[in-house]
């Protein structure tokens, strides 16, 4: 685990935990599907472009940290990059890819970063098996897609393995909503707009609802984007809970106690959610994140965030998962 440096400054953010780079460079090309194009700075996967140019910029990124007072962030992949369509072979190499990257990219940042290994959550089997092996000098927990629509749910009995991997050593696992492909959501953006926090909703739903902070209280798990619509959802999976409907199990915990072991990121764009997401998970449950380097992130932190109330926010930017 990277540790944080000691706090320079008041206004300094000790820590972001969620923040995004791509690993590049020639043997990339050696995956079907994946083009870098180097001169110009553009990767295509499985035909879409991702031409944010910062994601392949460490420098950019540790400039920004700078620029804003971040002392430390963890590195993952973001969501062009997750491939759920790529069966298990081709799956474990391209993930081995992207996680040997990720550490590189952190190795040569000084200590300044740390990577979040990529957790391929459409192959259960895969993913446990590359969450127990150890983390590496510059790893500091993992990552992982919300799930898919054609998947079975994150209470699925296949994740079992994998929960138990990360609880016993009492890991970070940063959950990131994928890439939607609802056809209603095409328009306006609503992909990213509506179609990430529902996913991120659904995932906390059946983590909660199939019990997963009950067995294993050890593993820290975070919602990006504020838990997306977890907070909103928590009274109605309490009320499921309390009126027995079909599928509960009335021996677990109820939900709104499960939802208070869950952690989320700050990237709530609006201080009534802020404070509606702290209401449900504690406001000591609520990290610091950016979402760097995207634009529905919180590219001027500082500023984004001066509505929340000076003590929460003074607060918020000291505080590390543990």
């Amino acid at each position: 685990m990277v540790e944080t440096p000691n706090d320079p400054h008041p206004a300094t953010i000790m820590l972001d935990v969620h923040a995004h780079l791509i690993p590049t460079g020639p043997q990339i090309e050696k995956f079907a599907g994946v083009n870098w194009n180097g001169s110009d700075e553009v990767l295509r996967i499985d035909g879409h472009a991702i031409g944010l140019k910062p994601l392949f910029r460490r420098q950019a990124l540790l400039d920004w940290m700078d620029l804003h007072q971040v002392a430390t962030a963890w590195i993952s992949a973001p969501p062009p990059t997750y491939r759920p369509h790529l069966p298990l072979p081709e799956a474990a190499a391209w993930v081995e890819f992207l996680n040997t990257g990720l550490a590189a990219l952190a190795g040569g940042a000084g200590g300044r970063l740390a990577a979040l290994r990529h957790l391929p959550v459409e192959h259960p089997v895969l993913a446990a098996a590359i969450a127990a092996e150890p983390l590496g000098a510059h790893e500091a927990g993992f990552s992982m897609a919300s799930g898919q629509a054609q998947g079975s749910g994150l209470s699925d009995s296949a994740y079992e393995p994998l929960w138990r991997a990360l609880a016993d050593a009492g890991h970070f696992l940063l959950i990131h909503p994928g890439e939607s492909d609802d056809a209603r959501l095409a328009p306006f953006y609503l992909g990213n707009l509506v179609g990430n926090p529902v996913e991120t909703g659904i995932a906390a739903a059946h983590l909660v609802l199939g019990g997963v902070p009950h067995r294993y209280p050890a593993m820290k798990i975070c919602l990006a984007h504020a838990g997306g619509i977890t907070a909103i959802l928590a009274g109605r999976l309490q009320r499921g809970f309390d009126t027995s409907r079909p599928d509960m199990d009335l021996s677990l915990p109820p939900p709104a106690s499960l939802l208070r072991r869950l952690w989320v990121d700050c990237i709530a764009h609006d201080p009534a959610a802020h404070a509606l997401a702290a209401s449900v998970h504690g406001q000591n449950h609520i990290l610091f994140g950016s979402d760097w380097p995207f634009p529905m992130g919180l590219p001027e932190p500082h500023a984004q965030l001066a509505g929340l109330p000076a003590d929460q926010r003074a607060a918020l930017f000291r505080r590390r998962p543990g």
